[in-house]
C-alpha cells in the first residue's frame, strides 16, 4: 500500500501520522508539507510590494517545513523502509492531491482542525479541499489517534457495499476488528392511517431490502481479521451515523463524488459525517 500523509506543525497532523500506522502497515510512505506563503508565494508580488526580508522569510518557512517532515518521519515504524519527503512552496491541499496522483497513492491521510462548516466555507481548510477535490480513498483524522477495535461500516446501496467490502478485504487492518455494517432507512414523512398510498407495503419492502443488504455485505467481510454484526435503523443517514459513531474507533463510508451545484443541492453524507463525528473517518471513492 502506498500512502500520502499531509504534515504541518499541528497536533492534528501528527495524530494523522500515528493513526495511519494504527490502521495499516504500508510499504511506501510519502510525507507532504506545503509551505503556504499566500500572496507572497510569488516573488514578483513580494518585490512589487517591497517586502523586506522576503528571501530570509521564505528560507525560514521552508526550513520549518523540513523540520516538520523530519519530526513526522520519526513516527513512522522502523520496518517501513520507503519514506519519501516532499517540501515545496505550494497550496497545501493541491500539493497533497498532486503528490497522491503522481505517486498513484492507495490512500491519502490528513488531520482536521475542527473548523465549523460555516467557517470552512469562508476560509477553507486543507482537509475540506482534499476531501472535496480528491479522487482517492481518504482518511480524515479528527482528534487524537487511537487503536482501532470497533468500526462502523455505513452503507447506502449495493455500490457502496461492494466498494467497501472490496477495500476492507484487500486492505485489512493491522489488528483484528469488530465491524458493524449499518444501513439507515430514511423515513418518507407520510402518515396515512388508511394507507391509501400503499406506504406500508413500500416500507416493508425497504426494510427487507435493508436487511438483505447488510447481511450480504457482512457475509463478504467474514474473514479471520473481522468479526461482523449488522444493524438496520430508521432515520436520516448523517444523524444515524453520528449517533452510532459515539462508540466506535473508525467510521467507513463512501463518497458519491458530487460536485458543484448537485453537491450544494443534494448535500454530501461523507462531508457532513466528517464534521459531525469525533473519530477518524475513512472515505472510499
Amino acid at each position: 500500500m502506498r500512502v500520502v500523509i499531509g504534515v504541518d506543525w499541528s497536533d492534528q497532523a501528527f495524530a494523522a501520522v500515528t493513526q495511519t500506522f494504527h490502521l495499516y502497515h504500508p510499504s511506501d510512505v510519502t510525507l507532504v508539507h506545503a509551505v503556504d506563503l499566500g500572496i507572497l508565494q510569488n516573488p514578483v508580488v513580494a518585490q512589487a510590494g517591497n517586502v523586506q526580508g522576503y528571501e530570509d522569510f521564505r528560507r525560514a518557512m521552508v526550513d520549518a517545513g523540513r523540520k516538520a517532515l523530519d519530526q513526522a518521519a520519526t513516527m513512522v515504524p522502523p520496518e517501513i523502509k520507503s519514506i519519501r519527503k516532499i517540501n515545496e512552496v505550494a497550496n497545501p491541499a493541491q500539493l497533497i492531491l498532486d503528490s497522491a496522483d503522481n505517486l498513484s497513492a492507495d490512500l491519502v491521510v490528513v488531520g482536521v482542525r475542527g473548523r465549523s462548516r460555516l467557517s470552512e466555507m469562508v476560509l477553507g481548510s486543507v482537509s475540506h479541499r482534499v476531501l472535496l477535490h480528491g479522487s482517492r480513498p481518504t482518511l480524515i483524522v479528527n482528534g487524537a489517534s487511537r487503536k482501532v477495535q470497533r468500526v462502523l461500516v455505513a452503507i447506502e446501496d449495493r455500490d457502496d457495499a461492494d466498494r467497501i467490502a472490496t477495500w476492507l478485504t484487500k486492505h485489512p487492518f493491522v489488528d483484528p476488528a469488530e465491524l458493524c455494517v449499518l444501513h439507515a432507512v430514511v423515513p418518507i414523512g407520510v402518515d396515512d392511517p388508511y394507507d391509501a398510498m400503499g406506504t406500508s407495503t413500500w416500507w416493508a419492502e425497504a426494510e427487507r431490502y435493508a436487511e438483505e443488504l447488510v447481511k450480504s455485505t457482512a457475509s463478504k467481510l467474514m474473514t479471520p481479521r473481522y468479526s461482523v454484526s449488522t444493524k438496520v435503523t430508521t432515520g436520516h443517514a448523517v444523524s444515524v451515523i453520528e449517533e452510532e459513531a459515539k462508540n466506535v474507533d473508525l467510521v467507513v463510508i463512501t463518497s458519491h463524488g458530487r460536485t458543484g451545484i448537485s453537491r450544494f443541492l443534494l448535500g454530501s453524507v461523507s462531508h457532513a459525517v466528517v464534521h459531525h463525528v469525533t473519530c477518524p473517518v475513512l472515505v472510499l471513492r
